[in-house]
């Protein structure tokens, strides 16, 4: 099952688990700047229910996904890659962009975990570099 928490025009924000409160945090930030993301909770991802992220994108013609693990082999280079080889592909205005733990072992302390894992800054940035603003 997959929820689409938020509806929106601009920019399709996929995810899964822990990370998708910060994709709804991320939204609301945005929304106040005119940024309206739809935000897509996976809540399972075998079997993934791609044709909801692909029937977003052709929407809004971004992707941005988050998630919290390492970049290599991850749930968000998976969506990435069946975007880009499916049809939803002819209607991407902008690369998809993933945003990830860092390619680091996770440290133990606090503040050092907090910078290797996504914060809602980070899914904001990512999403104005994606539109370009």
């Amino acid at each position: 099952l997959t929820l689409v928490s938020i509806l929106g025009t601009h920019i399709t924000l996929a995810s899964h688990s822990r990370p998708v409160g910060h994709c709804l945090e991320a939204a609301a930030v945005l929304a106040k700047e005119g940024v309206e993301c739809e935000v897509i909770n996976l809540r399972t991802i075998r079997p993934m229910d791609i044709e909801t992220v692909e029937a977003s994108v052709v929407k809004t013609n971004h992707l941005v996904t988050v998630e919290g693990g390492w970049p290599q082999f991850g749930v968000g280079a998976e969506i990435c890659a069946r975007i880009m080889e499916g049809s939803a592909f002819n209607y991407l205005d902008a690369p998809a962009v993933r945003v990830t733990g860092a390619d680091v072992p996770m440290p133990y302390a606090k503040n050092l975990e907090d910078n290797c894992i996504p914060q809602v800054k980070d899914i904001i940035f990512a999403v104005k570099k994606t539109l370009n603003i």
